[in-house]
């Protein structure tokens, strides 16, 4: 099972969505980084042990880097925020915190 780490550009629908079908969600907001920048969200996640949700094209970038410099995290999703719907969102998310691998 993956647990998520939603950033601060997540609407929190989604992270309520979410838990009523018992994901386990922390928010950056709820964790109090909300003001952290892209590379401290990232390791605020991996300290966590989670893997960051984020609907912001510049977080891609910094993963980006990290990833080709060798960096560690947990991983990253990524959803552009206006090609999904909150629904589709949700459902999504469940599936790949859901997957066992056999």
């Amino acid at each position: 099972m993956v647990n998520l780490y939603m950033d601060q550009h997540v609407p929190r629908a989604i992270s309520v969505g979410l838990r009523l079908r018992g994901v386990d969600v922390v928010t950056a907001f709820e964790d109090g980084a909300s003001e952290m920048n892209d590379s401290e969200l990232l390791n605020r996640a991996s300290e966590l042990g989670r893997v960051l949700f984020t609907q912001d094209d510049d977080l891609l970038v910094e993963a980006a880097t990290r990833q080709k410099d060798g960096g560690l995290f947990n991983g990253v999703i990524y959803a552009h925020q206006l090609r999904i719907f909150i629904g589709a969102c949700i459902n999504d998310l469940e599936i790949i915190t859901k997957f066992k691998l056999i």
